[in-house]
């Protein structure tokens, strides 16, 4: 027996040489891809609209930031690894250009022109009656982002966009939307660590003279994106969770996680940072989230569940090139006597 002990340490040494010797893998790791970029066009009444889908690879990231990140929150960690697969994103954040077409037309104003049309219009959208502007007198031209619009709003308009379309479309999940924006990068930002260069990427706080700007304007980051750092927030499909990152393996990549959404009004993932923020609510692992105060200048009883006044928040939309199954007809379930 002394002879087996004796060895333990022996064996440990060369045991724990191995595991050293062994790669550590290296991310991100960017997947070769064959789709291809393209445009949509919506019509509605005569009226059409049309957005870039942009053809982004899949691979495999450290989703969050790390300890030493400047400006890092608790609720961005543990790092860990994500594998994604291809998508389309799109090139910018939803327009009023195209949001007018979901919602400011009542179903019932004109017959459907087409089968798709009969499909889109099945689908509740919100009626003009409101308790403030709806652009809140930032204008709402046709390449303004969508603003001031409740997590279930989006969600709608997604569900409507993909009957009118024929595609699935959808927000992208909290794990596909830090992974388009870093576009291959590890940095805080998508374009370096030095957030003195935000301002050729981002419309924030110290540039946007206190408003939301046409979407496109700024830099496009690596993969061909743009307003992926400020402008206006964008929502992610996923409830918030801080805890979430530490439920998820740290050695194993996961398969694209995210937070199934629940009838409950708050509180939903938020990304990107806006016009109204400094530089570190912009980076690319920053998590935001709403909150009921969102809602506080509504006066409806119940409150609206597809806008309210926080009017730095849109969204963009994305298609999977597989989508994922648990992801396949996911929608919205909050109604108007959803708790808070």
């Amino acid at each position: 027996m002394r002879n087996a002990f004796t060895m333990i340490p022996l064996v440990a040494a060369i045991f724990l040489q191995f595991v050293a010797a062994q790669p550590t893998p290296k991310y991100p790791a960017i997947a070769p891809h064959t789709h291809k970029s393209y445009t949509e066009t919506i019509e509605r009444d005569g009226a059409k609209a049309a957005f870039e889908m942009i053809a982004i690879p899949g691979g495999t990231f450290l989703m969050g930031s790390p300890a030493a990140e400047k400006g890092r929150k608790e609720h961005e960690g543990p790092q860990h690894p994500v594998t994604i697969k291809p998508l389309w994103v799109g090139k910018c954040e939803v327009t009023w250009g195209e949001y007018d077409l979901f919602w400011e037309k009542k179903p019932n104003e004109k017959p459907a022109a087409s089968d798709a049309d009969k499909t889109a219009d099945a689908i509740t959208r919100p009626s003009k009656a409101n308790h403030h502007d709806i652009d809140w007198g930032y204008g709402r031209g046709k390449n303004q982002p969508v603003i001031a619009v409740h997590y279930h709003a989006a969600m709608e308009y997604c569900r409507w966009l993909s009957a009118k379309t024929g595609k699935l479309y959808r927000l992208p999940t909290e794990a596909e939307w830090e992974w388009a924006c870093r576009a291959g990068t590890t940095t805080a930002f998508s374009f370096g660590e030095d957030p003195k260069s935000l301002g050729e990427y981002a419309w924030i706080d110290a540039n946007a003279n206190d408003m939301p700007h046409p979407v496109g304007m700024k830099k496009p980051n690596a993969w061909g994106l743009h307003d992926m750092h400020g402008n206006v927030a964008e929502w992610c499909i996923d409830h918030y969770d801080a805890k979430f990152y530490g439920s998820l393996s740290l050695d194993k990549p996961t398969l694209l996680p995210f937070k199934m959404p629940s009838e409950k009004r708050y509180s939903y993932v938020v990304r990107g940072g806006s016009w109204i923020d400094a530089p570190e609510r912009c980076r690319s692992a920053e998590r935001g989230f709403s909150v009921p105060d969102w809602q506080k200048k509504d006066p409806q009883i119940p409150q609206s569940i597809f806008w309210n006044n926080a009017d730095w928040v849109g969204f963009r939309v994305v298609r999977a090139m597989e989508e994922h199954e648990t992801l396949k007809g996911i929608r919205s379930k909050i109604t108007k006597q959803s708790p808070n």
